[in-house]
């Protein structure tokens, strides 16, 4: 049975820290991250996203968590093809995710950014969440092949936005591609009543990890402000549906990152406290049986990603759209 690690998707989110779920004199940049260490043994890094991740935080973020405790990192926008400001780009960079310069530049400057986190072993997954217009088809798989020869070494999960990649006539193929990289699928839990639901399909690609993240259950996804679309509060009974799916991931899988991303409030620490009561009380455990262990990770070995050989065009779609989740 593989190990289920329970946590949120990010610990700065300006909602959580205004919530008071952070005592006082524990409100700083350290205090919140040993804070947060102390209940969850993973957390989700959506900085990442927003701007390329600096080697100074990663290395902070690795001496300020205990041993075991591992980060899975948002790959940054420009990486999945979303809408990303020149501001958070090195100078003279342009916004343009089909430039093969500036993926080059960009690559290598992210895998540099969380360097220290995959050298101190604390490198959980990089999460490349795909945005709604990456719909199945050759320019798609294409990319993710490239994505692949970018990141070997890495632990790698994927999200899909579009529910094209998990209809039932196509999820075996979804499944196959994604496992011919190694990569982890991402399930997700959300509304299941709009166009864009993606059903929650909880497929093994990977032997090492599988990751499901709770995004909600808002009607309002894809069309309200960030705060109508995770404002939702999960309810005992429904994440305990979850256990047997959960319980049947880490029968295949040596991790199972079960991260909350209905960051509204402390929504999300309150769900995945829920969770990891759940989890406990079903395997009989005892208090904080979900802490993390104080075992040493040892340091990864493979040499950190960069620059491929050979450039090719990004293919998905520069349309502008919202920001990720």
């Amino acid at each position: 049975m593989g190990r289920i690690l329970v946590g949120t998707c990010s610990w700065t989110d300006r909602a959580l820290v205004g919530s008071g779920w952070y005592p006082v004199g524990r409100r700083d940049a350290e205090g919140r991250l040993r804070h947060y260490a102390e209940r969850f043994p993973v957390v989700e890094v959506d900085a990442s996203y927003y701007a390329l991740p600096g080697v100074r935080n990663s290395r902070l973020w690795a001496e300020r968590t205990p041993d075991g405790f591992v980060f899975d990192v948002k790959a940054f926008s420009l990486l999945t093809g979303h809408p990303t400001r020149k501001a958070v780009l090195p100078g003279g960079l342009r916004a343009d995710h089909r430039d093969p310069e500036v993926l080059d530049e960009v690559w290598a400057r992210f895998a540099a950014g969380i360097e220290p986190l995959r050298r101190a072993g604390r490198l959980g997954s990089v999460l490349f969440q795909f945005p709604p217009w990456f719909r199945p088809g050759e320019r798609a798989e294409t990319y993710l092949r490239e994505c692949a020869e970018r990141t070997r070494g890495w632990p790698i999960s994927v999200e899909f936005r579009h529910p094209a990649w998990w209809e039932t006539d196509r999820a075996e193929d979804t499944s196959a591609l994604l496992a011919g990289y190694g990569m982890a699928a991402v399930a997700v839990d959300m509304t299941q009543t709009l166009p864009s639901s993606v059903p929650p399909v909880t497929a093994v690609t990977s032997p090492r990890l599988s990751v499901v993240r709770f995004h909600g259950r808002s009607t309002a996804w894809g069309t309200g402000s960030k705060e109508d679309r995770f404002r939702y509060a999960y309810g005992e009974e429904e994440l305990a549906q979850w256990l047997p799916r959960v319980r049947r991931l880490a029968e295949r899988a040596e991790q199972v990152h079960v991260l909350f991303n209905n960051c509204c409030g402390d929504a999300a620490v309150r769900a995945a406290e829920c969770m990891t009561r759940l989890l406990d009380c079903e395997a009989g455990a005892g208090p904080g049986a979900g802490r993390v262990p104080r075992t040493r990770s040892a340091p990864a070995s493979t040499p950190s990603p960069g620059r491929r050989p050979t450039r090719a065009r990004s293919s998905s779609s520069s349309r502008s759209r919202g920001g990720a989740g």
